[in-house]
């Protein structure tokens, strides 16, 4: 897009000479332009069994918050690309671009269905950034329960790309609503322990839990990732205007 114009010096490409202004002036002025590059945000979406849990399920918000995000980025003019997180895998969708593509990113993230069986969120997260290209933002909705997730966020890091974590938990992981002898079992791998669930114990799992979610933040900060921690029952029109704006993710 064109700019300004200025004095040729030495050097300057022959090609961006403005030859009408040399027959009139007979001076040489090159043509100054403005260059917009594409910028893909790439919508990554934790596809694995445990994020079918809670009340709403934390695959349901995901999605919400795709779909928003989506909406803010082909309004702007930017590509949109969803990728669905499962097993070793990731399945990306086609790029989307322009305003009139919303009700196909909205069909895409409807199509999302946890996947059964274990899913190695690391290994999945690879596949997906595989096949990025170009300056773009990311951003991974994930409830990140897997042994590898600070491996994961240094992964994202490493791509250069602007990064968004968003940490979803479902309100009763949050706040267990447990008491006495309960078996908890793996939504992935089916295996099963037997707990006794008490305060003490509650208390536990709590400063393990706070604990667990500074050590992502303190990763996610030292390579310069947005990580935003939340509960799957947060108004999508929170996150977009409250929350992400106060953290100045959005503008």
């Amino acid at each position: 897009e064109f700019a300004d114009y200025r004095d040729y010096t030495l050097g300057d490409d022959l090609r961006q000479l403005d030859w009408n202004i040399l027959a009139r002036l007979e001076r040489l002025f090159v043509k100054l332009y403005i260059e917009e590059e594409d910028v893909t945000v790439s919508l990554l979406i934790d596809a694995s069994a445990s994020m079918a849990a809670g009340r709403p399920p934390k695959l349901l918000f995901a999605k919400r918050a795709a779909a928003a995000l989506g909406y803010i980025a082909l309004a702007s003019e930017d590509r949109v690309v969803v990728s669905a997180l499962a097993g070793r895998t990731s399945r990306r969708m086609a790029a989307l671009r322009g305003s009139g593509r919303l009700f196909r990113l909205l069909a895409n993230l409807s199509a999302i269905e946890p996947a059964p069986g274990p899913t190695d969120l690391l290994t999945a997260t690879r596949h997906a950034l595989a096949g990025l290209t170009g300056r773009g933002i990311v951003v991974l909705c994930s409830d990140l329960f897997d042994p590898a997730a600070d491996r994961v966020v240094r992964d994202l890091a490493a791509t250069g790309a602007e990064v968004i974590v968003l940490h979803v938990l479902a309100p009763d992981e949050l706040e267990p609503d447990l008491a006495g002898d309960l078996r908890l079992v793996d939504a992935e791998t089916g295996e099963g322990v037997d707990v006794t669930v008490d305060l003490p114990v509650l208390d536990g799992y709590k400063r393990r839990l706070a604990a667990w979610r500074d050590e992502l933040a303190a990763v996610a900060a030292r390579r310069r990732v947005s990580y935003v921690p939340l509960a799957s029952d947060i108004p999508i029109a929170e996150l977009v205007f409250a929350e992400l704006r106060r953290r100045r993710i959005l503008g």
